[in-house]
């Protein structure tokens, strides 16, 4: 089992009182001839009743699937069959893309995944949907790994078995699951946790079914094992181990390497909430550390998603108004006002008309912007005299960026660094002098170390020296070693003019 808490509602199993599922099966496939059509007569008679809808996703076969699923549909009155040609290749993740969004569009509750080459056996299909119809979790996931022996039994090849134990046991650590097989194509979704995730972004090759799990464990979703048999015939396998190792491999690293909280949602991806990093030496303990010690006043939070932060300073007495570009469900809820507003454009009127204001924040606000030297300014005419401004940003000059460059793959992350929302970068010169030039003076300077606790979820003796050993880097030399910069700044006293007229006293 693995991912933290979710509200699962339970979606019936029948039972007196409860309402049954709507449960759709896809059949990805391709150049399946010889084979779909036994796997259909599979599906087992007295679960056939409970189907709702029969997806068959032929993907540009080069032999006669299609006509065998045309076929098949003239005789199999007892089952609810849709049968789709794509007629381009999407590939192996692409088909399970275009066939979610089938489910989606159906309004199903509950969607299986099964293989039109006979790999996964559908006598066990009720197996699989049974934990997600109890309300247990969000996805069920087969696992061949489950009962000691049973992989190798079935056929599965030495080196199959090996190499599945050792990504599987890679992707564990990274993850912070205990998953026993995340390499097994027979699987069951709910519908509702699939749209609330990302799905459409993943790739359309066979790391899809990694990078779904990482979207589900990412989004706090549970997810459950049901054992399930192995079977290795003559299917011809279309999937490039060596290939599929690194792309899978390189998910998970890229994953938590990159992890460092949801980030704004001004720019990029809109509606994920901005997680409160609860961590002693994050940037949002290091910014309500220094709430703590500002008078109660008055705050303006720049990009708050859906207001963790501002909760926090509210109960240290603050009056927030939060901006952001959507409304995320609480928002309203843990701030005084929430002001709907593209900061790219600027800060609306409604701004003005809350201030002036004691404090301006930009948290990790500034990176998402085109333009942040004009939302700075435009924050300097928001402050009263003795106002102050408290900004994050993440170090463009740590040398995770610097080795990426190096090594000639300098590309976007999920999340971190080089988050997919950042439009502007910054290293420590750069937002000082950003700073100067709306109006600010420094006074306070902190940096963030790495976020032990987001990139590894083991707490040992390791991650304590790795963890001291950054922070004395940070201490030597922030330029390179820090992982965000925090500033406290204050109105900068206007210059001194001195008369040098005769007159002069």
């Amino acid at each position: 089992m693995s991912g933290g808490p979710s509200q699962v509602e339970t979606l019936g199993n029948g039972s007196a009182g409860k309402v049954e599922p709507r449960i759709g099966i896809l059949v990805v496939a391709y150049n399946a001839a010889s084979t779909l059509a036994q796997v259909l007569d599979r599906l087992p008679k007295d679960f056939r009743h409970r189907i709702t809808r029969v997806f068959v996703c032929d993907d540009a076969s080069e032999d006669s699937t299609y006509l065998v699923g045309l076929g098949y549909q003239q005789i199999a009155t007892d089952l609810p069959l849709t049968i789709i040609r794509h007629p381009d290749n999407l590939g192996y993740g692409g088909n399970q893309k275009a066939g979610y969004r089938l489910a989606i569009e159906e309004d199903l509750d509950i969607v299986v995944l099964l293989h039109g080459d006979g790999q996964y056996a559908p006598e066990y299909i009720a197996d699989i949907v049974a934990p997600l119809e109890r309300g247990e979790c969000d996805a069920v996931m087969g696992s061949r790994m489950m009962v000691k022996g049973a992989a190798r039994k079935g056929g599965m090849p030495l080196y199959k078995y090996f190499g599945n134990r050792v990504l599987t046991g890679v992707e564990n650590r990274l993850l912070g699951t205990r998953l026993s097989e995340f390499h097994s194509g027979y699987r069951a979704y709910s519908v509702r946790a699939l749209r609330s995730i990302p799905f459409e972004r993943n790739s359309d090759g066979f790391n899809f079914d990694t990078q779904i799990i990482i979207q589900l464990v990412d989004s706090g979703k549970r997810i459950v094992e049901v054992p399930i048999p192995t079977y290795y015939g003559e299917e011809i396998c279309y999937v490039n181990g060596a290939r599929y190792a690194r792309d899978v491999t390189t998910d998970v690293v890229r994953y938590r390497l990159a992890k460092l909280g949801f980030r704004s949602d001004n720019v990029g991806s809109v509606g994920e909430e901005y997680a409160l990093k609860e961590s002693a030496g994050s940037s949002h303990a290091m910014i309500l550390k220094l709430l703590q010690h500002q008078p109660a006043g008055r705050l303006l939070d720049l990009g708050c998603s859906g207001g963790l932060l501002a909760e926090r300073a509210r109960a240290l007495g603050h009056r927030v108004v939060g901006v952001d570009v959507v409304e995320l469900p609480g928002a309203r809820d843990r701030l005084d006002r929430f002001i709907q507003a593209n900061l790219d454009r600027g800060l609306p009127e409604e701004v003005a008309a809350e201030g002036p204001f004691d404090i301006v924040l930009a948290g990790d606000v500034l990176e998402h912007v085109r333009e942040p030297g004009l939302l700075l300014e435009q924050a300097h005419s928001m402050l009263t005299p003795r106002g102050t401004l408290i900004v994050s940003v993440p170090n463009f000059a740590h040398w995770y960026v610097r080795a990426r460059a190096l090594l000639g793959i300098f590309d976007y992350d999920q999340r971190g660094l080089l988050d997919r929302g950042h439009v502007r970068f910054f290293t420590r010169r750069s937002i000082e002098r950003e700073l100067r030039q709306a109006g600010f003076k420094v006074i306070r300077t902190q940096f963030t170390g790495l976020p032990l606790d987001v990139l590894t979820h083991d707490g040992g003796s390791a991650r304590r020296v790795v963890g001291l050993l950054d922070r004395v880097a940070v201490a030597i030399r922030p330029t390179l070693f820090a992982y965000q910069l925090v500033y406290h700044c204050e109105s900068s006293p206007p210059p001194m003019l001195i008369d040098e007229s005769p007159n002069a006293a």
